[in-house]
């Protein structure tokens, strides 16, 4: 670690605290003390200690709540609970509460410099992982995009063979799903990378002046037409034109759309002469075009001419893999955007987004993180940090299973679910459970 761990430690007996302070002098730590809740409260928001050693009976408040006050405004700081009263319900009261460990009095030199060792191994390891999965994100990424699942590199794929070739391209997904993006992506791997890229959302215009808009018009062709207007299509000249929501383009203006593409001209409103135009057209839709043209409503020599390339974007719940990916890239942009120094996520967060079903698929996620990062006060966003409806919706406090399953995969899901609880903490599950840390590896299919 390029700067020392701060040890809080925190107990209303001077002795203990001057015991802790030697205890901890040969680690290579910063080590500062607090006699009650409020003063370490007002140390965990000035330094940010990444381990507090707490004892549980304190002045004003238990350490219980003191925990739990700190994990609130940090939640990435291992706590440390001791005690002169052992009693298994306070032990996995303590666990519960989100304490890393329960050590008794009297302390036991040895056993805490090696569980506090332990938990500076444990913050190497976290912060190597975090390292790791930032450079993961961005070997997974492509042109703007960002996917591991094989749909994704399928696409991506896809885009790196027809870019240098493709003329016109038609990209379909829900909304949300990220088809701009894909449109840009065709673009730069283009020739005409260095040229405009035009956007024009069909949906966005009215009918009456979807011709002028596209095509342009000339000074006195309509009241209302003051000067000469280049259309989208002669701004796009020399680069891309991305029509988005194709499917809500009126019906009059498809022939006409369909000309400029095949004969790569166009005429202004108003004008006797067409004036030729060289651009690579990608329309983009959510609509189901086979079902409008068969109600009258798009034309098909249009959608055959469109699709001679068809890229498909699937919805987020069809590429869960790429879920934490998605997750990492959006922190870094908010965070870098709102000038906060955001590492990550906590697994309880990471487990309420998780279960949301997405219908709005990476616009909602990217507004969820960028309003989670804009209230975010600590290192990690937590579940407080998450929109209203999220904190409405929190994860089940209790595995329901609603299909009949082999005992296996139930005891692999309460597993799981346990682990989840405990923060990803394998010897509290383990102990939780009553099983060893060998047999919860082998219930979750980990190697040790």
């Amino acid at each position: 670690m390029s700067q020392p761990v701060t040890i809080l430690a925190v107990d209303d007996d001077p002795l203990s605290l001057e015991l802790l302070s030697d205890a901890l002098r040969p680690l290579a730590a910063r080590v500062l003390t607090a006699p009650h809740p409020d003063a370490a409260m007002k140390i965990v928001h000035a330094e940010r200690p990444q381990i507090v050693i707490l004892d549980l009976m304190l002045p004003g408040r238990s350490g219980l709540e003191l925990t739990g006050e700190i994990l609130q405004h940090a939640p990435t700081t291992d706590v440390l609970l001791l005690t002169g009263h052992y009693t298994p319900e306070s032990a996995v009261e303590a666990v519960r509460r989100g304490a890393c460990d329960y050590l008794t009095k009297p302390i036991q030199i040895a056993a805490l410099r090696a569980r506090i060792g332990q938990l500076l191994d444990d913050l190497q390891k976290r912060l190597d992982a975090a390292r790791l999965e930032t450079e993961l994100v961005r070997a997974h990424r492509f042109e703007g995009m960002v996917g591991y699942s094989a749909q994704m590199l399928e696409l991506f794929a896809m885009i790196r063979r027809v870019g240098p070739h493709f003329r016109v391209a038609l990209i379909r997904g829900a909304t949300g799903t990220g088809k701009e993006l894909a449109a840009t992506a065709l673009h730069r791997q283009s020739p005409v990378s260095s040229g405009p890229f035009v956007v024009c959302n069909c949906s966005a215009i009215t009918e009456t002046l979807f011709e002028s808009e596209m095509f342009g018009h000339i000074k006195g062709s309509f009241t209302g037409a003051t000067h000469d207007k280049k259309g989208m299509f002669e701004a796009a000249d020399g680069g891309t034109l991305f029509l988005d929501e194709l499917g809500d383009m009126p019906f009059a203006m498809q022939s006409k759309l369909l000309r400029a593409i095949q004969q790569q001209e166009i005429k202004p409103v108003g004008a006797n002469t067409p004036k030729k135009v060289s651009c690579r057209v990608v329309a983009a839709t959510n609509r189901d075009l086979e079902t409008m043209m068969g109600s009258g409503e798009f034309r098909e020599d249009l959608y055959y001419r469109l699709s001679m390339v068809e890229l498909h974007l699937p919805p987020l719940a069809e590429r869960m893999e790429d879920f934490p990916y998605l997750v990492r890239t959006f922190i870094e942009r908010y965070a870098a955007e709102y000038g906060k120094t955001i590492r990550g996520i906590t697994p309880r967060a990471q487990a309420v987004l998780a279960r949301h079903a997405w219908p709005g698929n990476i616009r909602e996620l990217e507004n969820v993180l960028g309003s989670a990062c804009m209230m975010a006060e600590s290192e990690l966003l937590d579940t407080r940090d998450l929109p209203p409806f999220f904190q409405r919706n929190p994860a089940p406090a209790q595995p329901s299973y609603q299909e009949m399953l082999p005992l296996a995969e139930v005891e692999r899901r309460h597993a799981r679910w346990v682990l989840d609880q405990l923060q990803g903490n394998k010897s509290k599950a383990a102990e939780v459970l009553g099983i060893t840390r060998s047999t919860l590896y082998r219930i979750l299919g980990e190697p040790e």
